[in-house]
């Protein structure tokens, strides 16, 4: 069975209902879902760590966590799967530096001025990982249309409605195999 490495978005936690959905239909053995630090250079330390420990066989990234993919995929050369991906997300998370609250379990967390500076040192071009873009045009958080643009010569699904949580990711599972199969 494949191994995923799944990285929520932006003030989520690991233990989410897509890490949640990913591992009843793949397995809860075949699924790592981390708690991300919010230090950009400190998430991915951390999963740079996983994926030395661990064969993971595809990434799969929400808004923040799809640029952390982006970033790895290219590096390693793998496959990734993007939901809703942020593309510049020193420009969305930018109102939200200072001291937040996890959505998951209100824990406190400083999100710093220097954190926005990393994720835009950390930018690179979706060219040498294989990705799949599941997008939904009813984003109230990121205009799917650029990520629509810059994932342009890979698989993009654009799904007409939705939101960004992209609670419907339950119908797109057997995409999402056949995917990492492939």
């Amino acid at each position: 069975m494949s191994k995923i490495l799944y990285l929520h978005g932006f003030a989520s936690c690991g233990e989410g209902n897509k890490s949640l959905l990913l591992k009843s239909y793949f397995g809860a053995d075949n699924v790592i879902a981390p708690d991300l630090p919010p230090s950009p250079i400190d998430a991915l330390a951390l999963l740079e760590e996983i994926l030395s420990s661990t064969k993971i066989d595809c990434l799969v990234g929400s808004s923040l966590g799809g640029y952390y993919a982006t970033i790895l995929a290219e590096k390693y050369r793998m496959k990734a799967i993007l939901l809703n991906p942020s593309t510049r997300p020193w420009e969305t998370l930018a109102a939200y530096t200072g001291w937040q609250k996890r959505f998951c379990d209100e824990e406190v967390f400083e999100f710093k001025p220097v954190y926005l500076e990393q994720l835009k040192m950390l930018q690179t071009a979706p060219d040498k990982g294989r990705y799949l873009l599941l997008l939904q045009s009813g984003d109230e958080v990121l205009d799917y249309a650029k990520a629509q643009s810059l994932y342009n010569t890979h698989k993009v699904i654009v799904e007409y409605g939705g939101n960004h949580r992209f609670e419907n990711l339950d119908e797109y599972l057997s995409m999402v195999e056949k995917f990492i199969n492939k």
